[in-house]
């Protein structure tokens, strides 16, 4: 009740931050893209991490005025790296919540029309600690989006709500497999990745490994065909400035 209590205005007294983890492509082993993460500066409970607050914001309505905040920083975030000569995409987190009204959809073309921001430089990345309600609602908004030249990504692939019935109701771009897919080891781990990987490759879509966490892991998703990948082996979250140095260094 205190965390819940303390997050309310979180926004408002800039205790949420954005951190950015890279995305590498195994092709070019280069930075292809960072996904924006959110990261609450708490006064007394020090830097909390996602997991401990946004199902919170997600029951009790602040994740729309978090998921705002992060999208207004991811945008404004690619528009500087562009000016900086930095080639990189950029990824926004889209909770279920949020696919329920048109907000956060219009919100991401204004600030792609304000800031003269290429979409192809964005990914909307869906989410789901909880259920989408409405999918052909849903799809009806990404749709939009997509057309307007913005990636969406189907994340957590293989856990939870992410199923191959939600990968074929949405108008996804890209297929993030989730951890406890990638991680797993033992009879039939291989062939259930390849599958995977090849199904999403017939339907166009990139596939990306996400925990990626040792050398072997690395090799073995790209040996299976994947196109990128995302962990603490190719980089953790880290502030604004920090991975600016990177980008700029890759650059």
């Amino acid at each position: 009740m205190s965390i819940e209590n303390d997050l309310v205005g979180a926004v408002e007294r800039r205790e949420i931050v954005a951190y950015f983890q890279p995305q590498i492509d195994l092709a070019t082993r280069t930075i292809a893209s960072v996904e924006a993460l959110s990261r609450w500066n708490h006064p007394t409970l020090g830097t909390l991490t996602a997991d401990a607050y946004i199902p919170l914001a997600e029951s009790n309505g602040l994740i729309h005025e978090i998921g705002d905040f992060m999208l207004d920083e991811g945008c404004r975030c690619a528009s500087k790296w562009i000016n900086l000569g930095i080639d990189v995409e950029v990824a926004v987190n889209v909770s279920a919540a949020q696919l329920t009204t048109s907000d956060f959809f219009e919100r991401l073309l204004r600030n792609l029309n304000r800031l003269t921001l290429p979409a192809n430089r964005m990914i909307v990345e869906i989410t789901e600690s909880l259920a989408i309600a409405d999918h052909r609602d849903a799809a009806r908004r990404l749709e939009f989006v997509r057309n307007a030249g913005v990636a969406v990504s189907i994340d957590d692939y293989g856990s939870g709500y992410s199923s191959l019935d939600q990968l074929l109701r949405l108008p996804a771009t890209e297929l993030k497999m989730d951890r406890s897919l990638v991680q797993r080891t033992g009879a039939g781990s291989d062939e259930q990745l390849e599958a995977t990987i090849d199904l999403a490759h017939d339907m166009g879509l990139r596939v990306v490994a996400e925990g990626i966490e040792t050398d072997a892991q690395l090799d073995r998703v790209r040996d299976l065909g994947c196109d990128r990948a995302q962990g603490y082996l190719t980089g953790v979250a880290v502030p604004e400035h920090d991975i600016e140095q990177l980008l700029l260094a890759q650059v």
